[in-house]
């Protein structure tokens, strides 16, 4: 008598996408940066993981190696790449990338590939850590400015340059005082980044 097999139940098991996921891609895509989600997992599961955080671009099915051959696929095509990873599959395309980012949750050797790591595992620290950067950045161009502007017109002066002309020469200690003043901008505009959001 042959035996007669009956399906009695279907278990699928899938990693919990984390709460704020969906809201840092959201950001990131209206900061102008395109997502792409690269994966080893199946064309169903990475598809609907896709939907459920908004993001358009994604490769299921995808090899380390792979991975990094996509990162300089779209590096030939004139992209700046910045790729997210934290696990040891993720550390080829970490190295080809721009700009490397390493969840701090993730492997030792992810994190030691990264140009930078995030101690948390929380995606939206990303955008804020981008946001940080160019803030930095703009700070560091503002009082290198600044910085220019004291020295063009203060060094000149203490030398003598308007000597000739009125006979006025730049006290030293009110040279002091402007070179003081310069590094006292330089620091306090430096310190409204604790405060940038």
């Amino acid at each position: 008598m042959p035996i007669r097999k009956k399906t009695i139940a279907i278990l699928a098991i899938a990693d919990q996408i984390k709460a704020t996921s969906k809201k840092a891609i959201e950001e990131l895509q209206l900061s102008g940066i395109e997502v792409y989600m690269l994966t080893g997992d199946n064309e169903m599961t990475a598809k609907a993981v896709s939907e459920k955080v908004g993001i358009k671009h994604y490769k299921a099915e995808v090899l380390p190696e792979h991975k990094a051959a996509f990162v300089k696929q779209l590096q030939q095509q004139g992209k700046v790449i910045a790729m997210v990873g934290d696990g040891i599959n993720d550390s080829t395309a970490l190295a080809q990338a721009d700009v490397s980012i390493a969840m701090g949750k993730g492997s030792d050797i992810a994190m030691d590939v990264a140009k930078m790591t995030i101690i948390s595992s929380d995606l939206t620290k990303i955008p804020e850590a981008i946001h940080l950067s160019k803030s930095t950045v703009r700070t560091i161009k503002q009082n290198l400015f600044w910085a220019f502007i004291y020295n063009l017109i203060g060094i000149p002066i203490a030398a003598g340059i308007l000597y000739p002309f009125n006979g006025f020469l730049l006290n030293p200690m009110i040279a002091g005082a402007a070179m003081a003043l310069s590094s006292l901008s330089v620091v306090s505009n430096s310190l409204w980044l604790k405060y940038k959001k």
